[in-house]
């Protein structure tokens, strides 16, 4: 079968977590190539890609005219045919960034042999009710561990009590990314406290002193990225500006139209010389509006970017902290494998904070006067 590209991807992915969450319905027809072009926003060549891959697994049956079915038997027989002896493990993604998901899922592969482990892939599209369904879906299944990033982090999770009953299980989870504070699981992360100080200090040392920021309310690795930027604001003698701050939730900074609201923010700061992205779909859509407005980087605006998933950094030329997905995707893997070996679901050493990986670019220059 041939490989996917990271926009395909994430179609397969999706789709294969509908065909789970449908295959007991009575509704068998999945959204058409039109409906699912537009939900994901990718082209519908994009979408054909994935079902084909779908398709030639057998989960998928498309009739000429009518459109493309769950293949039951297939997606049950799926499930009841167990994992042949095989390591368990479910991974529970946000699946909102495609190319982050991909090296994400790399470096877990890298590290978990498809001959020794069956990896279980479903999507929460951050949603609360998707990662509650998807937790009551497999929590009986027999899964030895799963792999989670958490949805809206940042707010009171009303899914606990499944986590709960998945640790009384004894059945062991490690969070990346996003994490919940309230449970006592393992999680590896990117410092992203240290790394606000890097990309905002490149900033004041070129003399900028207006700085607007654009962060996610219910993400936690946003909220850590706006403390870490306002501290080291403050440790610079720079005054932090609330209107300088626009918040945003996690669907808006994937939806296309969030730049009309960008558009606004930007346009009720005349002295703002530079901004900072909390990600890279935030940035793709500051740099849409700075060019709509004529605006040229870093001639009259500079811009870093937190978590920039894209390959071309350095063809972009955007000052920023690499996504280090591929080496997330590793250190999750091999580090529930050893939490699996010794049956611990506490927090015993499995954590990891990695250090930021800054690379420093063409998109930051002098502050204008």
């Amino acid at each position: 079968m041939k490989e996917l590209d990271g926009k395909s991807e994430t179609v397969y992915l999706w789709v294969r977590a509908y065909i789970e969450e449908n295959k007991f319905s009575s509704s068998t027809k999945i959204p058409s190539e039109n409906t699912l072009s537009r939900k994901l926003a990718v082209s519908r060549e994009t979408v054909r890609r994935a079902l084909e891959r779908l398709t030639e697994e057998g989960l998928l049956l498309r009739v000429k005219g009518s459109g493309t079915y769950i293949n039951k038997e297939e997606a049950l027989s799926w499930e009841l045919g167990g994992s042949g002896g095989k390591l368990k493990i479910g991974l529970i993604l946000q699946g909102q960034d495609g190319n982050a998901n991909s090296s994400l899922m790399e470096g877990i592969r890298s590290v978990l042999s498809p001959d020794q482990v069956d990896l279980r892939t479903f999507l929460t599209d951050n949603k609360f009710a998707n990662e509650r369904h998807c937790l009551q879906t497999v929590i009986n299944q027999g899964f030895q561990g799963f792999i989670v990033d958490g949805v809206k982090a940042s707010l009171l999770n009303p899914n606990l009590d499944c986590y709960q009953k998945i640790y009384q299980k004894r059945i062991p989870v490690i969070f990346y990314n996003n994490y919940y504070k309230n449970l006592k699981c393992p999680r590896v992360v990117v410092n992203d406290l240290r790394c606000a100080e890097e990309l905002i200090s490149l900033l004041i040392r070129q003399g900028h002193r207006n700085i607007a920021g654009i962060f996610v309310s219910d993400n936690y690795q946003s909220i850590e990225k706006f403390q870490g930027m306002a501290a080291t604001l403050q440790k610079n003698g720079v005054e932090y500006q609330d209107d300088y701050t626009k918040w945003c939730v996690s669907d808006e900074a994937h939806d296309l139209s969030f730049a009309r609201s960008i558009d606004r923010f930007l346009k009720r700061l005349p002295q703002c010389t530079a901004v900072v992205c909390c990600n890279y779909m935030i940035y793709r859509l500051v740099r849409q509006v700075l060019e709509k407005q004529g605006k040229r980087v870093p001639e009259n605006c500079s811009l870093v970017c937190f978590d920039y998933s894209s390959e071309d950094w350095e063809a972009e030329g955007v000052t920023c902290s690499v996504h280090q997905g591929y080496r997330i995707g590793q250190e999750v893997a091999s580090r529930l494998t050893r939490m699996i070996q010794n049956r611990d679901c506490d927090d015993l050493g499995y954590t990891c904070v990695l250090p930021p990986e800054i690379y420093v670019g063409r998109s930051v220059g002098p502050a204008v006067k």
